[in-house]
Formats: C-alpha cells, structure tokens, sequence
C-alpha cells in the first residue's frame, strides 16, 4: 500500500504544473481517490483485518497472510525455478475463479512469472506443503483487472499445493 501510495504521489507531483487546468486536477484526484478507496479494496482490506486475527493464520511484512494446512518437508523453489503445482483461486465472496483441480491436472508456472504474493509465499513453501494464500490487492493484480471474474483492487484467496519444483536449466 505504502508503495502504492509513493508512485501516485509521485505521478502527481510529475503531473503538477504541466499545463492542467483546475477541472483536469479535479478529475485526476478524483481518479486516484477511488483507485486508493473503492469498494473491492475496502471490503479486501476488511477481510483481511479480521482473517489476520484468526488462529493459524501468518500475517508477513508485506501484508500476505498465509495458513500451513500441511507442512511439506521437501525443498524450497527459487526464483528461477518452475513448479508444479495444485490449486484453487477465488475471490473473498467465495467465486472460485480458477482450479487446476477442477481441471484434474496439476499447473506449472515459473515462480518469478506468478503475483508478487504467490512468489512470496511459493519460495517459502517446502514440497509437499499445502497452504492458504490471502493475497492483497497491491500483492495480486493491484488497480487493473486481469479478466472479468476479478475486479480490479481485489484481494484473493488461494489453495496452494506444492507438488514438485523443476529446476531451470541454464542457457
């Protein structure tokens, strides 16, 4: 959020002072309010207070919160790995968006290609773990949206089962 908060300052100050006319001010701060304020962001920002309170639930410095419902005792990936991996991602009113379960085949994804919070938690996670994810909007997709069943400024909700990491070759 904090770094959130410095690029729009940022791009603000860069803007000031361009020529705006006082209503292109207006509409800009309009813009930045409800990227910063609205409804999806609230309401992730509200789960994740209270879900943070629960029993078992990891809250990092970054704002992932993160529940072991089985620890693996395998090794960790690396940035540079690929992994193979169960899971299931849904919104916090519960739509399951995406399941490689329901698709019967396990996925495989670079780790330094996933949402900032899948990266954070997948380089902690040893093989064999199954974990929660609640992801943050700045640590997910952020102001944008990347299809229509996730709104921008969502806070999501994943099921993560490591199954396997398979090591990058070097090139």
């Amino acid at each position: 959020m904090k770094k959130m908060l410095w690029m729009v300052l940022l791009a603000t100050v860069m803007v000031a002072g361009c020529g705006e006319g006082e209503e292109e001010k207006r509409f800009r701060a309009g813009l930045i309010e409800k990227a910063l304020n609205d409804e999806t962001r609230k309401a992730g920002n509200a789960f994740l207070a209270e879900n943070g309170q629960r029993p078992g639930v990891v809250t990092t410095k970054s704002g992932l919160q993160y529940e072991v419902i089985k620890e693996g005792s395998g090794s960790k990936p690396n940035i540079l790995d690929k992994v193979l991996v169960n899971y299931e991602g849904k919104r916090i009113d519960g739509f399951v968006f995406d399941s490689s379960y329901k698709r019967g085949k396990p996925s495989e994804f670079p780790v330094k290609g996933v949402v900032k919070g899948w990266r954070e938690a997948l380089l902690n996670m040893p093989v064999g773990s199954e974990w929660m994810l609640y992801i943050p909007a700045d640590l997910a997709y952020g102001a944008t949206s990347p299809n229509e069943t996730i709104p921008a400024n969502s806070t999501l909700i994943f099921k993560v089962e490591l199954l396997e990491i398979k090591q990058q070759k070097p090139e």
